[in-house]
């Protein structure tokens, strides 16, 4: 009974087996995985089936229960058997130092475990190491993943260029595909060569299309997708380049793709956000929280993820989140205590709540620390001194950053500044250090004599001509064929010593020989000009019978005389005063006084126009009488001249009234 149980159960045990294979042929993991499972029931010690089951865990991406199972059995599953699968559960669970000691302590390091331990070092990014590890797969493989290899190895030397800023030695490496060319552009990117680097780009561009064009099931929008990595790095090399709105641009439709690979939204969302910089902060909110997606930091190089930190930090001290920024500054400032950029983020918060003194104290603390820094660290102590108005704490702290102080830029700062402060012996004690500085470490040198030019130009403008008359002289020696320094100089001695001027400007080229090579004619046709020559004259002949000419028909001439008025009768003589008005002429009288118009529908109720006949003088008997109107006879003339008792005035009524009135008026003063 028991021999034949145990046929029964190694018949059952091969058929499961057989079942693995099968499954295992068709990629049916998860059958495979019920297989195993049951030959696991009847033998749970086979290192074979929990080998299988691992892989099987692996192939259906459950990496965490795979390396369990590892871990739970490491005495069946020993690092000779299982070393590469363990190390790669470690990889895909982000725990890249215990892969990679995994990997560094296996007994044997197969081809498969070589290609992981690059891809750990590359994570690491221990770039150098990874390099070598490549070169020596490429050298010794002969399999048909070569072009991944070359791939991957090109990817390393554009990281060493971006990240590390390393020039590797030429990889000889053929871009017959996007994904070399790709890197290739990166590589450019790296060492500043950004035109190269933008048609290696487009190449990459046109190739990804080509290969993706045989897929004829892909939509338009999936190719975007597939390309939206390379658009990314365009947009980024044309926001390096200036082209701020095109870069925007394609950095939008990226977004709007919503690609899958959180890595590239983060840094597109980032690259947006440093576009915007204080401005449209509420779009940079929103973009904010895509490098914040779970996984970034495990797609992103360290330089990336700090670079991300810093803008989220600066957004913070932008929307006036003074606790967010000092958070994230003194995080970052802990991570990386010699960085630089979290302590001037922390100072620019300070000085944006007008905290000015702490903010300079806090940057001269760093520099007693990082002694490298002081460069950078006193510069920005002297901005922030230019900010309160303080010039000459500016110009002494300037002073004593040694290694700039015969720099021109520095040269030109501590003048203005001094210029400013009207300290004009100082500005002037600045250019003599710096041209004793060049004329014991690089003399006559372009630099130099600039230096002695500008210092001189300064010491004539503000007077000092016995000082500039040195420098201009040192200018003259080295050059005597400049004119403009020997005029320069000769109108400095002629305030100083005449006679040395006059010695000196025998020098001077002769009137002759100062001859300009210019072409009037062009010159005066030229878009500029302004003068415009005049014809020559004619002869006097020729001017005096046009002149005649002209005259004659000027004679011949003759002037319309105007319209007289319909009564003008020509042989009266006109009045020679009737140009002047009415009151300024010798015959005018002035109106008579106590005469009214004879005015219809105005009088007292029953009057009628005859009563104001008798105040018409034209109407009186002396008076020669009108023609009368048709229908009318002259009997009723006469008789318009009685008035009706009842409409008779008293004779006083309008001269008492005009009394009081004026009895009023000499009272002075008014009711109003």
């Amino acid at each position: 009974m028991a021999s034949s149980g145990g046929t029964a159960g190694s018949s059952s045990l091969a058929s499961l087996w057989s079942d693995v294979n099968k499954a295992g042929q068709n990629g049916d993991f998860t059958r495979v995985l019920k297989s195993v499972n049951r030959i696991l029931l009847v033998a749970k010690d086979d290192v074979k089936a929990l080998h299988c089951k691992v892989v099987c865990l692996i192939q259906n991406g459950n990496f965490k229960d795979a390396l369990t199972l590892i871990n739970s059995n490491s005495k069946l599953l020993t690092s000779d058997i299982i070393a590469f699968e363990k190390a790669y559960c470690e990889y895909r669970l982000n725990k890249i130092e215990t892969a990679l000691k995994t990997i560094e302590t296996a007994p044997l390091k197969t081809e498969k475990l070589s290609e992981l331990h690059g891809q750990v070092l590359y994570r690491l990014e221990r770039y150098e190491e990874c390099l070598s590890v490549y070169r020596e797969l490429i050298r010794n493989s002969q399999d048909d993943y070569d072009e991944e290899r070359q791939t991957n190895l090109s990817a390393v030397a554009a990281a060493m260029s971006l990240w590390s800023k390393a020039k590797p030695e030429d990889l000889g490496l053929q871009e017959t595909s996007y994904e070399l060319c790709y890197n290739a552009a990166c590589r450019l990117i790296g060492q500043g060569r950004l035109r190269e680097a933008m048609k290696k780009l487009r190449e990459s561009e046109n190739l990804c299309r080509q290969s993706i064009s045989e897929d004829t099931d892909l939509t338009e929008e999936d190719i975007d997708a597939e390309l939206a990595i390379i658009h990314g790095q365009m947009a980024y090399v044309m926001q390096l380049q200036g082209s701020i709105d095109d870069a925007l641009q394609l950095y939008n439709q990226i977004i709007k793709l919503k690609p899958t690979d959180v890595g590239l939204l983060a840094v597109v969302a980032n690259n947006i956000i440093t576009i915007n910089k204080d401005q449209n902060v509420f779009d940079s909110k929103k973009k904010v929280k895509l490098t914040s997606a779970e996984g970034v930091e495990h797609k992103l190089a360290k330089r990336q993820l700090q670079a991300i930190e810093f803008n989220k930090a600066l957004l913070s001290m932008y929307t006036n989140q003074a606790d967010q920024c000092r958070k994230l500054s003194s995080s970052l400032q802990a991570e990386n205590p010699e960085n630089l950029l979290p302590v001037l983020i922390q100072a620019a918060q300070l000085c944006r709540e007008k905290q000015h003194a702490k903010a300079i104290d806090l940057l001269q603390e760093f520099a007693d620390q990082n002694p490298e820094h002081a460069l950078q660290i006193k510069l920005t102590m002297a901005q922030l001194k230019l900010a309160q108005g303080n010039v000459t704490k500016a110009c002494m702290i300037m002073k004593t950053i040694k290694e700039l102080e015969h720099k021109p830029g520095m040269v030109s700062t501590l003048v203005t500044m001094h210029s400013h402060d009207e300290d004009i012996d100082s500005a002037i004690e600045v250019f003599n250090q710096a041209i004793s500085w060049y004329q014991e470490k690089q003399p006559n040198s372009r630099a130099h004599l600039a230096l002695i030019r500008e210092a001189s130009n300064f010491k004539l403008k503000h007077g000092r001509k016995k000082e500039a008359i040195t420098d201009l002289e040192q200018l003259w020696k080295q050059n005597p064929k400049d004119i403009h320094t020997l005029a320069q100089l000769i109108s400095a001695y002629s305030l100083v010593d005449a006679s040395k001027a006059k010695v000196l400007s025998e020098h001077l080229p002769s009137s002759d020989s100062m001859h300009l090579k210019v072409d009037v004619d062009a010159l005066e046709n030229s878009t500029g000009a302004t003068f415009i020559r005049k014809k020559a004259a004619k002869v006097a002949g020729e001017q005096a019978k046009v002149q005649g000419q002209v005259e004659i028909k000027k004679k011949k001439k003759k002037k319309k005389i105007g319209k007289l008025p319909k009564n003008c009768d020509p042989k009266v003589t006109p009045d020679p005063e009737r140009w002047l008005p009415m009151r300024e002429r010798s015959y005018y009288r002035g109106k008579k006084k106590g005469k009214k118009k004879e005015q219809i529908g105005k009088g007292t109720q029953g009057a009628t126009s005859a009563a104001t006949a008798e105040l018409d003088a034209s109407k009186t008997a002396s008076s020669p009488p009108t023609s009368p109107r048709p229908g009318v006879t002259t009997a009723n003339a006469t008789n318009s001249n009685v008035v009706p008792p009842r409409h008779q005035k008293p004779v006083g009524a309008a001269g008492t009234k005009k009394k009081q009135q004026q009895k009023k008026k000499k009272g002075g003063r008014s009711n109003w």
